[in-house]
Formats: structure tokens, C-alpha cells, sequence
């Protein structure tokens, strides 16, 4: 059977000239002490996960809380200076509640500074729009990006749940590319694979990052008959590899050439260390394609 590549031991962020780890680890769940956050961002680079990902609208829990996550994890990196050039560092805006979307020239400025300050550092490696919004013209969400790099405040520059569209209009008026994509992706949302977003990537050297690699849980608490078709699939291949069903998602979606970087949600020590077995997988085309056949709820043609 014909066997895939494995997963590269560092990824490129687009053209940025950063390399990261090919997994990353997310903060949206994150939540209490600046000591515990300290404990699973050691997991994770323990583990050699050294891609950090949160946003300005993490903690927000409804009422409040919006910006508590980058100021917990700004409490770590002011407790461990050193800390600050072992990881890369991955925020995003363009969310305000409740309107919910702004990318104003004016929000974005203060919307930079605010997680800037709250992360107490001088320079974000990588900066994502959120969400588009629809009411600001791209042109001027080009102007802010721009800027924000050639000021230094910022390093590279993507977009996060933008279409493909939306992903061609920005790039056409930037004058610094785009280095990465943020959709979501999973083998249970398999719409990115299929509606040309992953080929989009490619073309135009976008690092794609799948948030909810794990189908917001449901690969591992299957709600419906297709979730356990495909955890079915999934966990042949993963008995075949002694890893656990989780390590096998992001394996699956690793294998995929457009160099998907899986981003791991779990707030749990175990699981960040387990993810990196992922990469020792090398998965046959048979395999990949048999679990997106399931995703797919219906043969290949």
C-alpha cells in the first residue's frame, strides 16, 4: 500500500520565515491560575509544541471576561521572561461584543495595543483577523495589517473562518502577504478539504491551522450515526498504530499536503504530551481516504 509522508518535524508559517512546531497548542479553553496555564504551556513544549494560539475574546464567558486568557497568559511570560523567545506566539481580533464584528482602521489599532499590553510583550509573531467583518471594506483592514507589520508590533499575518473569497480580496490589496489561514477542520468538517479552501492554501502558501481538530469532541463522544462512522475508521487506523483515536485525528489531517497544523484544545497535561505521537504516524492513501469516505457518508466515485 502506498504510504504517506510523514509529518515534518517543523512547519513554515507561510512565507514569514517562522518555523514552529507542526502541532500547536490552543488557549481558548484556558481558564484559573497563571499557574496552571504555566503548567499546560509546559506540557505542550515539553512535549515540543512550541505554537501558542489564543485571542483577545477568550475568557469571555457571556457577561465578561473578554481578554482574561492573553492576560493570564501575559502573567506567565512576566513570571518567566525566557519563556517568551521558546514559543510562537499566535493572537487574534476583529471580535467585539456585543456588535460582534469590527475591523475599523480605529478598533483594530486599539484592539492591537489592548492584547499587546495584556500580553505584556513588545511584538506578536503571528496576528489573525478573528472573523471578517463584512462592514469594513477590505481595503482598510489591508491598510491596518500592513501597518501593524511595518511597525514591528506584529511578524506575520492571516485570517481565521474567512472564506475563500474574502481570503483572495485581502491578499489582492495587502502589500504583505498573508501567511496563514485559521478554518475550521476536522475529520468530522471535512468542508475545507473539499470546497477549495486547502487548495487555496497551497496556491497561495497560506499555512492552514485547524482549530477543533477533534470535532468539538464528538470524534470522541459520537452523537450521531456519521460521527461513528467515522470514529469507527478512525480507530482501526489508530489500534493499528497503538495511539490513541485523538493522536489519529491529528495525524489524519497532518497527512493532508497543505500542511494542516492541528491546534490541540485539551486543557489536560496527558493529552497535550499524547499528541505528539502524531507525528511518528505514517498513514497509507488506503487509510486517509477510507476515513473521508466516512466523513463523507458515502463512497468515493
Amino acid at each position: 500500500m502506498s504510504a504517506l509522508p510523514l509529518p515534518p518535524a517543523r512547519r513554515s508559517l507561510g512565507g514569514s520565515g517562522i518555523t514552529t512546531s507542526p502541532l500547536a497548542w490552543g488557549m481558548w479553553r484556558s481558564e484559573g491560575s497563571a499557574g496552571e496555564v504555566a503548567r499546560l504551556l509546559h506540557a505542550a513544549m515539553d512535549a515540543g509544541i512550541d505554537l501558542i494560539d489564543t485571542a483577545d475574546i477568550y475568557g469571555w464567558n457571556g457577561t465578561s471576561g473578554f481578554g482574561d486568557v492573553e492576560a493570564l497568559l501575559g502573567e506567565v511570560l512576566r513570571a518567566d521572561p525566557p519563556l517568551r523567545k521558546r514559543i510562537t506566539l499566535v493572537t487574534k481580533g476583529g471580535i467585539t461584543l456585543p456588535t460582534p464584528y469590527d475591523q475599523s482602521r480605529a478598533y483594530m489599532d486599539a484592539a492591537l495595543e489592548a492584547s499587546l499590553t495584556r500580553l505584556r510583550v513588545e511584538t506578536i509573531d503571528l496576528y489573525l483577523i478573528h472573523r471578517p467583518d463584512v462592514l469594513t471594506h477590505p481595503q482598510e483592514l489591508a491598510h491596518f495589517l500592513d501597518d501593524a507589520v511595518a511597525s514591528g508590533k506584529v511578524r506575520a499575518i492571516g485570517v481565521s473562518n474567512f472564506t475563500t473569497h474574502q481570503i483572495e480580496t485581502l491578499a489582492d490589496l495587502l502589500d504583505t502577504p498573508l501567511n496563514v489561514t485559521q478554518p475550521e477542520i476536522s475529520p468530522l468538517r471535512i468542508e475545507a478539504i473539499d470546497n477549495g479552501e486547502m487548495d487555496q492554501a497551497m496556491r497561495l502558501g497560506l499555512t492552514p491551522m485547524a482549530w477543533s481538530p477533534l470535532g468539538g469532541g464528538r470524534l470522541m463522544r459520537p452523537e450521531s450515526e456519521r460521527d461513528r462512522a467515522v470514529g469507527r475508521a478512525l480507530g482501526e487506523v489508530a489500534e493499528a498504530h497503538g495511539v490513541d483515536r485523538a493522536v489519529a485525528a491529528y495525524g489524519w489531517l497532518m497527512a493532508h499536503p497543505a500542511g494542516i497544523i492541528p491546534i490541540i484544545g485539551s486543557q489536560n497535561p496527558e493529552r497535550i504530551g499524547e499528541a505528539a505521537q502524531a507525528l511518528t504516524m505514517r498513514w497509507t492513501r488506503e487509510q486517509w481516504y477510507t476515513v473521508f469516505a466516512a466523513a463523507r457518508g458515502a463512497p468515493l466515485p
